[in-house]
């Protein structure tokens, strides 16, 4: 997808706003419903897995200056440069990455444990040659951020879940990265984020992803069958 400005979507849809960051959808009406989010910590803004938007550069503005733009998931470069280099930053990118600051048209840092010095804890949630991600909490007000195990799109979720596991992690979940922390809210990639009960809404995705895997696979094939 280009990231020139005259090809940026001309309207997003805003969602997860909060004291202290904003969320958005930049192609509201695709199914993917691509998420991204910015957020303010100590007067600046960084700016974790965006889709680019015409206006998105005001959305920011309303936080402070951009300090730096994330990638979480390796397959989340996205709008990442076209963003960082329009504010003459940096993309961080996990020190565990492998194959993505090649794909990168921008100056790249890297990060370990923590992001460069906001407070966020990073922690790797997959490393393998097919899928690199990390989550990235924030102990000074609860928000964490999963880019990709967890969602809250529809085919991400079976029966009454706000929050749902991966289909193709369903049978086999990272329980343990991430049931190291109780979020007051949980921010994902992929729908609007979960904002009340988050901690029970990401332990009941996790506890119940196995046996809820056939009723979602059911929904999904339901969904593409001809009307």
């Amino acid at each position: 997808m280009s990231s020139r400005a005259d090809e940026r979507p001309s309207d997003f849809e805003e969602i997860d706003r909060f004291d202290g960051g904003v969320g958005w959808i930049a192609y509201p009406d695709e199914t993917m419903r691509r998420a991204s989010h910015a957020l303010e910590i100590d007067g600046d803004v960084w700016v974790f897995d965006p889709v680019d938007a015409a206006g998105i550069d005001e959305l920011f503005a309303e936080f402070g200056d951009v300090a730096g733009v994330v990638v979480m998931l390796d397959r989340h470069k996205r709008d990442a440069a076209a963003i960082a280099d329009r504010h003459d930053v940096p993309v961080y990118i996990p020190e565990f990455f492998e194959g993505v600051s090649e794909d990168l048209d921008a100056a790249v840092a890297r990060f370990s444990d923590e992001l460069s010095d906001t407070g966020l804890q990073a922690f790797p949630v997959i490393d393998n040659r097919f899928w690199q991600e990390v989550a990235l909490y924030n102990p000074a007000d609860g928000t964490l951020i999963v880019p990709e195990t967890v969602g809250a799109v529809d085919y991400f979720l079976a029966g009454g879940e706000t929050l749902g596991v991966h289909p193709m992690l369903r049978l086999n979940p990272p329980r343990k990265p991430l049931r190291g922390v109780a979020p007051e809210r949980v921010l994902v990639g992929h729908g609007p984020g979960v904002m009340a009960d988050a901690s029970r809404a990401l332990e009941d995705a996790l506890a119940g992803s196995r046996k809820r895997t056939p009723r979602l696979y059911a929904e999904m094939a339901r969904g593409l069958l001809p009307v």
